[in-house]
């Protein structure tokens, strides 16, 4: 593997030096606007969506089915090209600068997605590889998160194809943070996880933004939510309803259920 300066960094601080020159915002989306479709068959998804996420915060990003949370997602890791608006991270831009953006993000989609023919070791090896980590850096980072979700070796070295969802999520959520990203981005990141699973998962999202990094979390685990995220964002009808602050308003994290229901008009 090429040699990139990468030693463990997946959730404890960055360095004095790197938190200089980082901005304070780390995520920007700028009047985003997103269409499927042509004509009378156009269907507009976002109509100018705004949002700014800190730097070592847990940003919850929540809605209704096909409201356009994971269209958001896609424009913002590059799956997706927006039709209009500009997408920052750590002030660069998604569109100018697509593989400098990768480096800084790690992503796990709402079902788990892995080349299956590949043991977890392949895998995670070839994800490694694919940003330039050093062996050392790699192997570094490797023992860490197989002892963090409870992967035996014996587990590792089986083709994934054979492995259960929660172990393929499981995979996913290790694949995400094997290169020291500065942005976790999850999508509905809790489906199909164990309740132990589950609990290390959420102790890891705290901890990473504790220690200075980012996370955007989008979930229909509204409990969750509201126990686990700093601020949380409601998308409707194409652009953020509604923006809490659930530590400056911990109320909030109490009734965020309630809001979530009456923003669409439910009881």
């Amino acid at each position: 593997m090429a040699d990139r300066n990468d030693e463990f960094l997946a959730i404890s601080k960055p360095a004095p030096e790197e938190e200089k020159k980082e901005s304070n915002e780390v995520l920007i989306i700028k009047d985003l606007f997103k269409s499927y479709g042509k004509g009378k068959n156009k269907k507009e998804v976002l109509k100018g969506l705004n949002l700014t996420v800190k730097k070592g915060e847990v940003f919850g990003f929540i809605g209704r089915n096909g409201i356009g949370k994971s269209t958001t997602i896609d424009c913002i890791i590059g799956l997706k090209e927006q039709d209009s608006g500009e997408i920052l991270i750590n002030g660069k831009n998604t569109v100018e600068n697509p593989l400098e953006v990768k480096f800084d993000i790690g992503y796990v989609p709402s079902e788990p997605t892995s080349y299956e023919v590949m043991s977890g070791n392949e895998y995670l090896q070839f994800i490694a590889s694919a940003y330039g980590m050093s062996q050392a850096s790699f192997e570094n980072n490797y023992n860490y998160l197989v002892s963090k979700f409870t992967m035996s070796e014996v587990d590792m070295n089986r083709k994934i194809k054979e492995y259960s969802h929660g172990m393929k999520q499981k995979i996913c959520l290790m694949a995400s943070l094997i290169h020291n990203p500065k942005v976790w981005i999850l999508d509905e990141p809790t489906v199909g996880l164990d309740i132990m699973v589950y609990e290390t998962l959420v102790n890891m999202i705290r901890e990473f933004a504790d220690n200075g990094r980012t996370v955007f979390v989008t979930s229909h685990n509204i409990d969750m939510v509201s126990k686990l995220c700093d601020r949380v964002a409601i998308i409707n009808n194409g652009v953020v309803d509604k923006l809490f602050d659930l530590n400056l308003d911990p109320i909030k994290r109490r009734d965020l259920g309630k809001i979530f229901f009456r923003t669409y008009g439910e009881k």
